[in-house]
């Protein structure tokens, strides 16, 4: 029976640490839905808030309708004592006295409701700013997996033997190459072409007979009967 126990407490251990790593793997997903959950809760609040206001406004009129009512019969008790209708001035006394009673029940129910909205404002506000919170933890979680998963993958590809960023070199050195030498063959053709004008224009200024004259047999003995006569 021991046996059976450290078996079933061995099982329940692996599935307590599967149960852990699906959730270390899916804790970012895990918590923005917690956040989504957040804000539903958090807008289904403000519409409670909202109720609870409606009464408080209400509760309010009321008040201020108990009040204008006691300041309008305490002027009709004043007016019947000093018309010496006591009778009179005792029943609305009364009715003053009912009024007050009703007051005094609106009062506390329009504390209770102001005590409540104001308490549940604080918490709507803390809890915006909470959840307002956890979304730019969030978005650094993101940024920060991003990086890390890019980081990851620089690193795989260094120190693989063929890593794609090794080969991107190659081709890289490639084109480098290729590029070069269409450059030479430019640059060759332009010399070329500089040369052949060069040679070009020389021919043009000996035509002109400007330049250095050609050194031939015939200038040489033109030279020698200049010099005899």
């Amino acid at each position: 029976m021991s046996i059976f126990k450290k078996i079933m407490t061995a099982v329940r251990g692996g599935a307590s640490e599967v149960g852990e790593a699906i959730v270390d793997s899916n804790a970012t997903r895990i918590f923005e839905q917690e956040i989504r959950d957040s804000e539903n809760h958090l807008t289904k609040a403000k519409r409670d808030l909202t109720g609870v206001m409606a009464q408080q406004m209400a509760s309010q009129r009321d008040v201020d309708r108990l009040k204008r009512e006691i300041t309008e019969h305490e002027g009709y008790a004043v007016q019947a004592l000093e018309k010496g209708d006591e009778t009179l001035a005792l029943a609305v006394a009364e009715k003053i006295s009912a009024l007050e009673a009703e007051l005094l029940t609106q009062q506390q129910a329009l504390d209770s409701f102001e005590g409540n909205a104001n308490r549940l404002k604080e918490l709507v506000k803390k809890s915006e700013r909470q959840v307002g919170e956890y979304k730019r933890q969030l978005s650094m979680v993101k940024t920060t997996e991003s990086v890390q998963k890019a980081t990851s993958a620089i690193t795989d590809n260094f120190s693989s033997s063929n890593s794609k960023l090794l080969n991107a070199k190659d081709s890289l050195e490639r084109i480098k190459a290729k590029q070069q030498k269409f450059d030479d063959k430019m640059k060759a053709a332009e010399l070329l072409e500089s040369e052949n004008s060069d040679n070009s224009l020389e021919a043009q200024l000996k035509e002109a007979g400007i330049g250095k004259a050609d050194s031939n047999a015939n200038s040489v003995l033109e030279r020698l009967k200049a010099k005899q006569k």
